[in-house]
């Protein structure tokens, strides 16, 4: 077992581990026991009545955040002509074409989101082996290969992530910092499931939503009464 310090064990005393909470008091249960020296992520882990081996059963998507993660992500944009200038106005930290693909072939990774326009993806998916092993490429799915460049960025400074199921079954996915009130990470919270309850596939069977589980970065993490959302 993980041995855990005399700040980790003192926050744990705030929450029964064998308990389940109302949303709300589960919030601010886990506020409370974010004790470490900087603004603590807080994060949501939904395990999911799926079965993560079967295609037809992958869940994938996105959604905004009422009120954001918190962190503010640097948007790398592929795109060329008058989409660049789009881009640019948008927001973008980034914007190139081959200049950027170059710079990421080096080893260049100062950014959080690639967005692309559809025609830059033959030369972008060439950073694919790159890219794709730190979760970084532009996906339709995620709204992050578009010509409405824009929108994309947009959407993204405002507080929009993704979230897919991983091998065990489960979502996780980041809903705030220690820092934002309990009601804004609660309706943070209730954005996200309702985001993964319309995301149900077809396929699954039974109950959907198992356990829902919330944390923060250095602390103890905190059940969550998942019928509430049913």
């Amino acid at each position: 077992m993980a041995k855990h310090g005399k700040k980790y064990l003192e926050a744990a005393k705030l929450i029964d581990s064998e308990a389940t909470y109302e949303p709300l008091e589960a919030v601010e249960l886990v506020k409370k026991a974010a004790t470490a020296k900087f603004d603590e992520t807080v994060e949501a882990a939904v395990r999911l009545g799926v079965d993560a081996r079967k295609q037809d059963q992958a869940v994938r998507g996105v959604v905004v955040l009422p009120h954001g993660t918190g962190k503010t992500q640097r948007v790398l944009v592929f795109a060329k002509g008058d989409k660049v200038k789009e881009a640019e106005a948008a927001g973008a930290d980034f914007v190139g074409d081959q200049d950027m693909i170059n710079k990421i072939q080096q080893g260049w990774f100062e950014f959080d989101v690639c967005v692309a326009t559809p025609d830059m993806m033959s030369e972008v998916g060439k950073l694919g082996r790159l890219l794709g092993g730190k979760g970084l490429m532009p996906n339709p799915k995620a709204g992050t290969v578009t010509f409405d460049v824009a929108k994309a960025i947009q959407e993204i400074k405002a507080g929009k992530i993704e979230y897919r199921l991983d091998k065990a079954g489960q979502i996780h996915a980041p809903i705030g910092k220690a820092s934002f009130s309990a009601e804004q990470l609660n309706e943070n919270l209730k954005a996200l499931i309702e985001a993964l309850n319309r995301a149900k596939p077809a396929a699954a069977k039974g109950v959907y939503l198992k356990n829902i589980a919330i944390s923060s970065t250095m602390g103890p993490s905190a059940r969550v009464n998942a019928s509430v959302y049913r």
